[in-house]
């Protein structure tokens, strides 16, 4: 049993021993918001008057019995059970700030954890009052007179154009020192500022590398840019290497998790600071933050001097560590002194998501392979067009070694890789393979192929973290059975989509389909119908992509 858990609980039996609500006879307590914070209550025991119908899911609660000061008073009195949901007299005790919060669910509200705060609150029954708890704040220094009140406060919704969930990764090994990590806080924390960070707009989290990495806070933890920059501030320097692989690693894993605020279709970002140079391997933890889709930026401040240069690692660190080693994941500072100027640029870079390549889109996390007709009834210059209908939806993937992959086999009676998932990893290179591919002629025989693909083309492949899909053309009816070999590949985790060409039998088509088989199966009597088909298929594929991520 820890000591902290131990001196919590003591303090919430004392507070229960505790008397009554001490104060002057006949005041009235204060009524706050259902939004008004324990930092907002400058007093060492106040009564205030909770409104009621508060929004359980919008309050902000940090710890248990014990909450940080950061905390919604009204939202922790109904946590804690002091209150209900209608409302109340609450008595609030500040307390000196703390480490380790914890994550309690209670009375509807999930307290989420906090490393650490400058200061803290707890809550008892208040005294009873027949003042109505109407919402609206009132002054802490003097009562009602007749003024207007203040409205609850809105929470804001932030910068719109400028959607990301962001780690900021920041550098607390000896390399940088005590005095450079509160420099380094204070360019952090006007990067913050900039965003404009908000509910709709970016969130922010906090990450310290050094010997082993520690998450500050979640994305999830704070919405305003003043709560954040008061988290910043509270964040204590740890000393140690500069394990910055380590701690890459570690965000890419376990930071960007549903459970900790990161968001559909948000693109996920890693600001890594590095003062001088990492202690350990980068690269790998690069790899890793690209197969989870989280961008690589690296901000370099101080590089090492040549006579420095054999105590690296790895010179090309940075180059090794970014999203991509175009110049606009990796950004240098010369120093700690005078960053202000480098705000601007970083946040502009930040908020350029079609930039954001590494973020997982159905357009770079996907296999797809082309299952393609090649018997007697097709014809050369049809067959033609049927290349051209699978360069049109290849063309629109972003083809890469860690993005897109395509493959393609040609069947008649027998089959042809004509090339696999892992033989060209660019767009050119894969076009001009299609363009080329040489016409068979022969019988039909798609069951077979059908089989041949799922075992030789996504066989070598199955612990890709993509999505994988088939689209399969044809002209004509199958001489072998196409249901059950469909059906192999759909438990396969291998979606179908099927596309029929004159005399292909529309009972196949559905047969190889995946389900729902209205928007899986395509049909059309002539060639020169396949092109409206492409921008189907593309639609189709990037649905199901999302309906998967769900």
């Amino acid at each position: 049993m820890s000591a902290a858990w131990i001196q919590t609980l003591f303090l919430g039996v004392c507070l229960q021993l505790l008397p009554g609500p001490m104060g002057s006879e006949g005041a009235a307590p204060i009524a706050i918001t259902c939004f008004t914070r324990g930092l907002d209550i400058r007093k060492e025991k106040a009564d205030v008057l909770c409104p009621g119908g508060c929004p359980l899911e919008e309050f902000s609660v940090y710890g248990n019995i014990v909450y940080a000061s950061v905390s919604s008073i009204c939202g922790a009195a109904v946590h804690r059970g002091v209150i209900s949901n209608s409302g109340g007299p609450v008595r609030v005790y500040s307390l000196p700030g703390r480490e380790n919060y914890s994550s309690v669910d209670a009375n509807g509200i999930q307290s989420q954890m906090l490393s650490r705060w400058s200061a803290s609150f707890t809550v008892t029954k208040g005294k009873s009052s027949t003042q109505e708890a109407t919402g609206q704040a009132v002054s802490t220094a003097h009562p009602p007179t007749g003024k207007r009140l203040k409205k609850t406060p809105e929470k804001k919704t932030g910068n719109k154009d400028c959607k990301a969930d962001i780690a900021f990764l920041i550098d607390g090994s000896f390399n940088i020192g005590q005095r450079r990590f509160n420099l380094q806080k204070n360019f952090v924390g006007k990067v913050a500022l900039m965003l404009g960070i908000g509910t709709e707009g970016p969130h922010v989290g906090l990450v310290q590398a050094s010997e082993h990495p520690k998450i500050e806070f979640y994305l999830k933890n704070f919405t305003s840019a003043k709560d954040v920059l008061f988290a910043i501030k509270e964040v204590g320097f740890r000393g140690g290497n500069s394990n910055t692989g380590k701690a890459l690693k570690h965000t890419a894993q376990k930071f960007f998790t549903v459970d900790a605020g990161v968001r559909k279709g948000i693109p996920k970002v890693v600001v890594v600071f590095i003062d001088g140079w990492p202690s350990d391997d980068i690269e790998e933890a690069g790899i890793v933050a690209r197969e989870f889709g989280v961008n690589v930026f690296i901000v370099s401040v101080a590089k090492p001097i040549p006579e420095e240069l054999g105590m690296v690692q790895d010179v090309s660190f940075v180059d090794k560590a970014v999203c991509r080693n175009n110049g606009f994941f990796s950004y240098h500072m010369p120093n700690w002194f005078g960053t202000t100027k480098y705000v601007k640029p970083l946040v502009q870079k930040l908020c350029t998501h079609e930039q954001m390549m590494c973020s997982k889109t159905c357009y770079n996390s996907v296999n797809i392979a082309f299952l393609i007709d090649g018997s007697s009834s097709v014809g050369d210059s049809n067959f033609r067009l049927m290349l051209e209908f699978v360069s049109n939806i290849a063309k629109t993937f972003e083809i890469s070694d860690i993005g897109a992959k395509i493959a393609a086999v040609q069947f008649t009676y027998d089959q042809r890789m004509e090339f696999s998932f892992t033989d060209y990893n660019t767009k050119e290179n894969v076009l001009a393979v299609i363009r080329n591919i040489r016409y068979m002629s022969g019988g039909t025989a798609t069951g077979d192929a059908i089989s041949f693909t799922v075992r030789n083309v996504f066989g070598p492949i199955r612990e890709s973290p993509n999505k994988n899909f088939l689209v399969i053309v044809t002209d004509g009816q199958s001489y072998d059975d196409v249901q059950g070999p469909a059906a192999a590949a759909h438990d396969a985790g291998i979606t179908i989509f099927s596309v029929g060409v004159a005399w292909a039998p529309l009972d196949d088509l559905k047969d190889m389909a995946s389900k729902p088989k209205e928007s899986h199966a395509f049909f059309t009597r002539e060639f020169t119908g396949l092109e409206p088909i492409v921008s189907d298929v593309i639609r189709g594929i990037c649905r199901d992509f999302l309906e998967s991520q769900q």
